[in-house]
């Protein structure tokens, strides 16, 4: 019996509170950078940014330490089936962010040779601008899927037969901050 089978009360939800705290801060992403996005998921790695501030210190090599695919670049159609197989070897609960807007939709690369969107592929949870998007778009990206484990509607999302939730994000990286306000 999993805890969403038990009843909700005072000991049980906190216990699903807590769970939910250890997901949101220990979340491990897989390294599968396919392109010039992934010099900036790179870069957001790196101290300048520092995710280990959030609980992501290191990019796991190995898909059976992972639960958060960032796929950043464009996906061409041979390495489609490796993306698959990635993502099915990863852990339970997995998350997919789509970075960069090759990506997301195929970019300006609209031929037979690239996958248009890799949500064809796998579930995409939150899917970030930019061409490439900067590190702050990414964090901002990482941020958003942070409060969406937290607050548990990915997981119901999941289980109602939806896959993925498709979260778009605003572009964070050059544009001042008093200027998305007015957006």
């Amino acid at each position: 019996m999993g805890i969403e089978k038990m009843p909700y009360g005072f000991l049980t939800g906190r216990l699903e509170d807590l769970v939910k705290w250890a997901r949101r801060n220990s979340v491990w992403p897989a390294t599968f950078g396919l392109a010039c996005c992934a010099l900036e998921m790179m870069a957001t790695g790196a101290a300048h940014y520092d995710l280990a501030r959030y609980g992501m210190e290191i990019f796991r090599a190995s898909p059976r330490q992972a639960d958060l695919m960032i796929v950043a670049g464009r996906v061409s159609q041979k390495m489609a089936p490796v993306l698959r197989q990635v993502y099915d070897q990863m852990v339970e609960p997995k998350w997919v962010i789509s970075m960069g807007v090759c990506a997301s939709t195929g970019g300006m690369f609209n031929n037979y040779a690239i996958v248009q969107g890799v949500d064809q592929i796998v579930p995409v949870d939150v899917y970030v601008p930019g061409c490439p998007p900067g590190p702050e778009t990414l964090m901002h990206g990482i941020l958003t899927l942070h409060d969406q484990i937290r607050s548990g509607e990915l997981m119901k999302r999941r289980q109602s037969g939806v896959t993925g939730a498709g979260i778009h994000v605003d572009q964070r990286d050059g544009v001042p901050a008093d200027a998305l306000a007015t957006r």
